[in-house]
């Protein structure tokens, strides 16, 4: 007699076979008894861990930002200077991004949803990310790579010129259109290091 391999019920295999499920249905024909079918177990063993079908789609979002943020962790500590880890960190993102969009089009499409409807999940999203950038642009001030008065400030301003390079929908426009992303991306980033390398104040300290 052939034996089944046990799997226990856990919040990642939960959300792996509601991936598979989207990927092969889509979002809007997913739910919580097909999750549940193809686990083997009731619907109601499902909301020991998600208590709706939006929970469980939030899940799956959050586990994409948390390995977007990881990989934009890396380049905080790798050597180089500031502006080619932050072009690397910038163009992986955005090259993640776009392999979403192309090879598994449906967790991109669910992303680019929670990003209207839960501007919360994306405001912590984007705070990390920024936060990041912070921690970059602050090790190139103080190695004297970049003179810069305000660091906080100097991230918003990388953060709302990149967005359009990795916000999945402009990620998707760029795509359809077959746009020079990554060469716009860099002359953006090259444009934003030369200005850094300058020194740029921004009212609220002494520039270096």
């Amino acid at each position: 007699m052939r034996e089944i391999a046990f799997q226990p019920l856990t919040a990642a295999t939960i959300l792996e076979s509601a991936k598979a499920q989207i990927r092969r249905f889509g979002e809007a024909k997913t739910n919580v008894t097909d999750v549940a079918r193809d686990l083997g177990v009731s619907h109601a063993a499902l909301y020991r861990f998600f208590r709706s079908k939006s929970a469980m789609m939030d899940a799956i979002v959050q586990e994409v930002m948390d390995d977007e943020a990881q990989l934009a962790t890396q380049y905080i500590e790798t050597d180089g200077g500031a502006a080619e880890r932050l072009t690397a960190m910038l163009l992986d993102l955005h090259r993640r991004k776009r392999d979403r969009f192309i090879g598994d089009r449906e967790i991109h499409d669910l992303y680019r949803r929670i990003v209207v409807d839960r501007p919360d999940m994306v405001a912590n999203y984007a705070e990390r990310i920024t936060n990041l950038v912070a921690r970059l642009i602050d090790q190139a001030v103080r190695r004297g790579e970049w003179h810069i008065d305000d660091i906080d400030v100097a991230a918003s301003v990388v953060r709302d010129a990149v967005t359009v390079y990795v916000h999945p929908a402009f990620v998707a426009q760029s795509v359809m259109a077959n746009a020079p992303v990554e060469a716009m991306l860099c002359a953006t980033v090259t444009t934003l290091a030369r200005a850094f390398e300058s020194g740029v104040g921004y009212g609220r300290g002494k520039v270096v």
